[in-house]
């Protein structure tokens, strides 16, 4: 628990934007106050829903991508503290719990080469450390019986998810991943490409679904590999929203059939969301309002048992939107 740093109420208290005649959610959700037992804490706290901030882009930098997804969380503090509190967005049923800190991480990233073969070997090994921390603190939120979710980061927190979601329930559990990318490359030391290959080849990860790859930017290879394996299922952006060869909504039956009848996460990378700050953007993507209806449609399920939200990359002028969009995929998960 070295790296949990638990959100303030002082932090809280700055953040929230008071306004006479309304109740913010940041106002009715609930913080820890000690570090200590968080299993203990956790588990004797009346909630459902159990908010970690991933903030780092280091397996974005080890696969060599576009970071700036660790400004992700606090994007998502600013604006989720900020809706409204009432019915529908259920903040009684919410702590958020705070984040890891990765600024050490962080700092010695700083210095490395990306051009440099053993600065990324350095790289993936500081990803392997990561994932470590990922897995612990999934694995206690989830033996205490609540669902986390949890904003990151890169891609490469999958694999901590899966692992530390398998662990507290002690067997592989399935995953709905809704991106433009398999993440199922070769396990060549980790990194935001792979975190479902390691996750898989170490059996955590049984059946595996990933919606709305993109053609253009999925290797002949890949689409091999994932041919090979009875458990892993897939489908196209293209084939559904360009082609219209077959439907959203049939698609949307066929991956909950796969994935339904045993616990499974829920990743949302925003790579796969048109015109939304990611690592990946793309101009051509799922729009927002069908990636909520995506969200709804599985997290209804009871065996839906975490949300990731990652990738997203957002610059001074769009952190708001970031913010704004991850908290209606955050509220939807919570209300489904």
């Amino acid at each position: 628990m070295d790296k949990l740093v638990l959100l303030k109420e002082s932090l809280r208290n700055k953040l929230v934007k008071k306004r006479p005649g309304e109740s913010k959610f940041g106002q009715h959700v609930k913080i820890l106050t000690s570090i200590s037992n968080i299993y203990e804490q956790l588990k004797n706290l009346d909630v459902s829903f159990v908010i970690i901030g991933l903030p780092e882009d280091i397996g974005v930098y080890a696969n060599h991508g576009n970071t700036g997804t660790s400004k992700a969380w606090e994007a998502t503090l600013k604006a989720l503290l900020n809706i409204q509190s009432n019915p529908y967005t259920k903040a009684d049923q919410v702590l958020i719990l705070g984040h890891l800190d990765f600024g050490s991480e962080l700092k010695k990233l700083s210095e490395f080469d990306t051009e440099k073969k053993k600065d990324m070997v350095k790289a993936r090994k500081l990803v392997s450390e990561i994932d470590g921390h990922v897995t612990y603190i999934i694995s206690q939120i989830v033996m205490a019986g609540k669902k986390p979710i949890i904003i990151g980061g890169g891609h490469n927190n999958s694999y901590g998810n899966i692992k530390g979601t398998s662990l507290a329930l002690n067997k592989p559990i399935n995953v709905i991943n809704f991106d433009a990318h398999s993440d199922f490359r070769p396990e060549e030391g980790r990194h935001s490409g792979n975190g479902f290959s390691y996750a898989y080849a170490e059996g955590f990860l049984k059946n595996y679904f990933v919606f709305g790859l993109h053609e253009n930017y999925t290797s002949d290879k890949l689409f091999k590999t994932l041919d090979k394996f009875k458990t892993i299922q897939f489908n196209t952006f293209e084939s559904m929203e360009i082609r219209m060869e077959i439907a959203f909504e049939d698609e949307l039956k066929r991956a909950l059939t796969h994935i339904s009848k045993a616990p499974f996460g829920i990743e949302i990378d925003c790579d796969a969301i048109e015109n939304i700050p990611s690592s990946a953007m793309t101009p051509s993507g799922f729009s927002a309002n069908k990636t909520r209806y995506f969200l709804n449609y599985f997290a209804r399920h009871d065996n839906a048992c975490y949300l990731h939200i990652c990738e997203a990359s957002p610059r001074k002028k769009t952190e708001a939107m970031v913010g704004k969009l991850i908290s209606y995929l955050v509220t939807d998960f919570i209300r489904a």
